[in-house]
């Protein structure tokens, strides 16, 4: 399988930089992966589970948001916030969650539309944490 490059650069670190088979993303119009050679795009990174395949091995990664641009030079995911599965603190998260759940009663119209949209995307997460195969 043909390989490419790819960046996934959150503004604390580079959380991944290398050469991988596949990457699939959560993307805000859908999931989509990316093979080598996949046409350019720019397209919008909601929360979820980014998962990176390279040589048999495939590493998760949770994003919350962000952009991906797939160019002749690769892949490259802008994330505002990218964590691997083994790094995320499951109880923060889950607290975080609960903050989200409490704070939905302060809002009203398209802002409460937005908060309930990304509570789903974070329990989302947590449903597939919670999954016995995180394959």
């Amino acid at each position: 399988m043909a390989t490419f490059h790819f960046d996934l650069v959150s503004p604390e670190k580079m959380a991944f930089s290398g050469e991988v088979d596949q990457v699939d993303i959560p993307g805000a119009e859908g999931d989509f992966g990316v093979l080598a050679g996949h046409a350019p795009v720019v397209a919008a990174v909601r929360p979820g589970i980014l998962t990176v395949i390279s040589g048999g091995s495939k590493q998760k990664i949770i994003v919350l948001g962000g952009l991906a641009e797939v160019s002749d030079k690769g892949l490259t995911v802008l994330a505002d916030v990218a964590t691997s599965i083994e790094e995320l603190d499951r109880a923060k998260f889950a607290e975080t969650i609960s903050d989200m759940e409490t704070k939905l009663k302060e809002k009203e119209g398209s802002e409460l539309d937005r908060a309930l949209e990304r509570l789903d995307h974070f329990r989302s997460i947590e449903h597939e944490l919670n999954t016995t195969a995180l394959h």
